[in-house]
């Protein structure tokens, strides 16, 4: 069960996650698109072509109105995803490659 929230087109999972209503998209995921990418909310609609222009600029208010938050969010994710790599074995076709650059 979902949360409604100021935003039209944003809404709370059961976990208190910021989600665009009707898809599984969570407001961080295109947060991290628009920031990254510097896409515009126009570039955002032709990527994600079943987000309207109006789900987009709601989840872009909900972003500049929670920006601490979802930022600190980011920043958890890339050190989850850090430890993750560096906690996984190096592919033996990397050895590889890497034994063929030191000759």
């Amino acid at each position: 069960m979902s949360t409604d929230t100021r935003y039209e087109h944003i809404e709370l999972n059961d976990d208190g996650v910021p989600m665009i209503s009707g898809t599984t998209m969570k407001v961080v995921e295109l947060v991290l698109n628009h920031l990254a990418y510097g896409w515009s909310p126009a570039e955002l609609h032709f990527q994600f072509p079943y987000l309207t222009l109006g789900m987009i600029h709601s989840a872009l208010a909900y972003y500049w109105d929670h920006q601490q938050e979802i930022d600190e969010d980011i920043e958890r994710r890339d050190r989850l995803a850090e430890e993750i790599m560096v906690s996984l074995p190096v592919p033996p076709l990397v050895k590889r490659l890497r034994a063929q650059r030191q000759q």
